[in-house]
């Protein structure tokens, strides 16, 4: 999995482009440096929130849209999340059941009608 600065890289220089923007252009519509918007280019800079709003606005795009990683498929995605809550319900159960386990334990009521 691609860590979050490269793939806000990734779709940065993926949109820019499609916008016709070079970086310098970008650059002094979200009142930064060209070479900030190259350092986020190759993932050694991260924008903060506010530039992050700037770009969107200026790429005429929604923020979140920089943060999708293009290289996953939506069969992946749901087999991930499946994964996720399967695991999740697995350590619910063995903390519930952990606990029900030791309660009965020490409780002389539950220990006696067993």
């Amino acid at each position: 999995m691609a860590r979050l600065p490269t793939i806000f890289a990734q779709n940065l220089k993926e949109k820019r482009r499609k916008c016709g923007f070079s970086q310098a252009l970008l650059a002094e519509k979200v009142d930064v440096s060209t070479h900030h918007i190259a350092m986020i280019e190759l993932a050694r800079n991260f924008p903060t929130a506010g530039l992050m709003e700037r770009i969107a606005e200026a790429l005429n795009i929604e923020i979140y849209e920089l943060f999708i990683e293009k290289n996953r498929s939506p069969n992946e995605d749901f087999r991930q999340l499946r994964e996720d809550i399967k695991s999740d319900v697995y350590q619910l159960f063995n903390e519930f059941f952990i606990e029900k386990t030791n309660t009965e334990k020490l409780d002389p009521v539950n220990t006696e009608s067993n």
